[in-house]
């Protein structure tokens, strides 16, 4: 005797599934917030105190307090290797090989792709959950429609009674995986805005401290304040 699923335990499914894409959803979305709400106060604050700083030296001084965010640690990653680039027994590896002003343009570049990574971090979930989640909810309403047309062909009537109840019912589960999917979408290009004004953020700032690092006198480190 073959295996068979009843409809209601897979249409239960779909919408245990929508519940789960629902939860996560809004736990993304309260992260993000946090998130980047933490890095915008950090970078303003240690923005604010690298520039006011009187050189290099005094902002690599800068407390542990002020040092905190994206920005702080792209520029540690800036001082860490200046640093390792005035010790003669190490800036002859490879590594060291070129325009000096280049290989830091590098370095602080790799380390802004890693800021950018952790602030971009579960944006895929939610552009996911944006897109399948009416499908998701459609495959319930199918699966509904389908056992409620059986259920109707089995009573034997086809009044507007007994026909509009289930496929009423069917349609709860397209209804809901609307309602996760706006949100998510919503989001995701809420967050993804926020994401490029923050990598443009950091490149600002990168330009800044690569002009400040070889003594560039034409720059207006005023305007690298955002």
């Amino acid at each position: 005797m073959p295996y068979h699923i009843a409809p209601e335990a897979v249409i239960d499914a779909t919408l245990y599934t929508l519940l789960v894409f629902s939860l996560i959803t809004w736990t993304l979305i309260f992260f993000k917030i946090w998130q980047f709400a933490k890095n915008n106060y950090y970078n303003k604050q240690y923005n604010n105190a690298f520039w006011d700083a009187t050189d290099l030296k005094a902002a690599e001084q800068l407390p542990p307090e002020t040092a905190r965010g994206p920005k702080a640690r792209v520029a540690a990653c800036g001082f860490a290797w200046l640093a390792e680039m005035t010790h003669p027994e190490t800036c002859t590896s490879l590594k060291f090989r070129g325009s000096p002003q280049d290989l830091l343009e590098q370095t602080l570049r790799k380390q802004t792709q890693d800021e950018q990574r952790r602030m971009e971090s579960g944006l895929t979930m939610l552009a996911s959950i944006g897109s399948t989640a009416p499908f998701v909810g459609l495959f319930g309403t199918v699966l509904g429609i389908m056992h409620a047309m059986h259920d109707i062909s089995a009573s034997g009537s086809a009044s507007l009674d007994v026909v509009a109840g289930p496929i009423g019912d069917a349609l709860i589960a397209t209804a809901i995986g609307i309602a996760v999917a706006v949100p998510a979408v919503l989001a995701y290009n809420f967050f993804q805005r926020r994401a490029k004004h923050h990598r443009a953020s950091l490149e600002n700032f990168v330009e800044g401290f690569l002009h400040i690092a070889f003594g560039d006198s034409n720059i207006n480190t005023s305007k690298n304040k955002d």
